[in-house]
C-alpha cells in the first residue's frame, strides 16, 4: 500500500461530520415516526450551515485526475460536481474533459459538437488549451476544455509517438505557466479505461481521486486500477499520489453499501473520504439540464454531499504539498 499512497494522509479536521453521519443520527435520535419529518427538516437546515464551512485556497495549483477504469461509478458526476463545489467556494477551476463521450462537457454547459475546438485538437497539437477553453455558464470562475467522440481515435494516432504519454502534460504545463489566470484546481475527467488517454492524464497530474460505486463489482476493479497507478508512479510520474477514494451511489438502507464502505475502509482508511455520495434522482437529472447538481439543486442532499467531499479534499492540501515536496527531493 505504501507504494501507491506514498504516505498516510491524516485528516486535518478529525471532527468533520458528514451528511451520512447526520442522517444516521436523525433516525437514531427520533423516538417515533411523527418526529422524523421535523428532525429531517432541522438537520437539513444544519447540513446547509455545515456546507458553508470555509474552503482554503491551496498554496499552489492542485492537479487532480478523477479515474476509474470501470464505467458507471460516478466518475464524471464526481468530476463536474467537485469542480462546481470548488468554483462555488470562490476557487478558480479548470476542467479537462478527457473522456470521448463528452459527458463532463455536457454537464458543465460547454459546446462540444463537430467543429468546436476540443481536447482532441490539443492532444493532436492543432490547438492550444487557451484556444479551446470555454466558461461554464453557471460559474464564471469555472473553465472547461471540452471533448467529443473524435478523441476516441487519438489513442491510435499518437501510439507511435515517443512522448505519447506526456502530450497532455506538456500542453497543460505550457498553458499554466503563461495563463494570466491562476487556477486553484485543475481537474481531469478520465475515460473508463486504462489506455493512453488515462496514462496522459495520470502523467499530467499530481493526485488521483478514485470514485467507487457502493457495489461489489466496483471493488473487483480497484486492484487493477491501483496496479496501473503504481506502474505510473514507478516509471512515468514519480510525483503522483492517490489523495482520496470517494464512495458514490451509497444507500444507507442496504447492507451491501455499508459492507462496501467497510471493506474499503479496512484496506485504505487513510485515503477513504468520510463523505459518501447518496443515490439521488437530482444528481442524475442535472446533466440533462446541462448543469452540475451544485447549480441544479443547490440545497439538495446530493449537492450538499459533494460540497462536503470537496471540503474534505480541500483540507488535505497542506499534507499533499508536503508529501509532493518530499517526493521531489528523493
Amino acid at each position: 500500500m505504501s507504494d501507491v499512497s506514498r504516505e498516510t494522509l491524516h485528516d486535518d479536521n478529525p471532527q468533520f461530520e458528514t451528511a451520512t453521519d447526520v442522517i444516521q443520527r436523525i433516525f437514531k435520535n427520533s423516538s417515533d415516526g411523527s418526529s422524523v419529518g421535523m428532525a429531517i427538516a432541522d438537520e437539513k437546515k444544519r447540513l446547509n450551515q455545515l456546507s458553508q464551512q470555509k474552503f482554503n485556497k491551496p498554496q499552489s495549483t492542485r492537479f487532480i485526475a478523477v479515474a476509474n477504469q470501470k464505467g458507471g461509478v460516478g466518475k464524471t458526476t464526481s468530476s463536474v460536481n467537485l469542480a462546481a463545489a470548488f468554483a462555488e467556494s470562490g476557487m478558480n477551476v479548470l476542467v479537462l474533459d478527457m473522456d470521448p463521450q463528452g459527458n463532463a462537457s455536457t454537464a458543465l454547459g460547454a459546446e462540444h459538437g463537430s467543429g468546436i475546438l476540443s481536447l482532441y485538437d490539443v492532444i493532436e497539437g492543432r490547438a492550444e488549451i487557451s484556444e479551446a477553453i470555454q466558461v461554464c455558464p453557471d460559474f464564471e470562475n469555472l473553465d472547461i476544455v471540452p471533448s467529443n467522440i473524435d478523441l476516441s481515435g487519438a489513442e491510435l494516432e499518437i501510439a507511435q509517438l515517443d512522448n505519447r504519454v506526456y502530450l497532455l502534460r506538456d500542453s497543460l504545463r505550457e498553458f499554466i505557466s503563461t495563463s494570466h489566470k491562476h487556477y486553484d484546481y485543475v481537474i481531469i475527467d478520465c475515460p473508463p479505461s486504462l489506455g493512453l488517454l488515462v496514462l496522459n492524464s495520470l502523467c499530467a497530474v499530481h493526485e488521483v481521486v478514485i470514485p467507487i460505486q457502493a457495489e461489489y463489482y466496483a471493488l473487483e476493479g480497484l486492484g487493477q486500477l491501483l496496479r496501473t497507478i503504481q506502474l505510473v508512479q514507478k516509471g512515468m510520474n514519480r510525483e503522483l499520489v492517490i489523495s482520496a477514494i470517494l464512495i458514490t451511489m451509497y444507500d444507507k438502507r442496504t447492507l451491501l453499501s455499508q459492507e462496501v464502505y467497510q471493506e474499503v475502509e479496512q484496506h485504505y482508511a487513510s485515503l477513504l473520504l468520510k463523505t459518501t455520495i447518496p443515490r439521488s434522482v437530482r444528481i442524475s437529472e442535472a446533466p440533462s439540464f446541462a448543469q452540475s447538481v451544485i447549480a441544479y439543486d443547490p440545497r439538495g442532499l446530493g449537492a450538499i454531499a459533494y460540497r462536503e467531499a470537496a471540503l474534505e479534499i480541500n483540507k488535505k492540501s497542506t499534507n499533499i504539498f508536503n508529501l509532493l515536496d518530499r517526493l521531489k527531493k528523493e
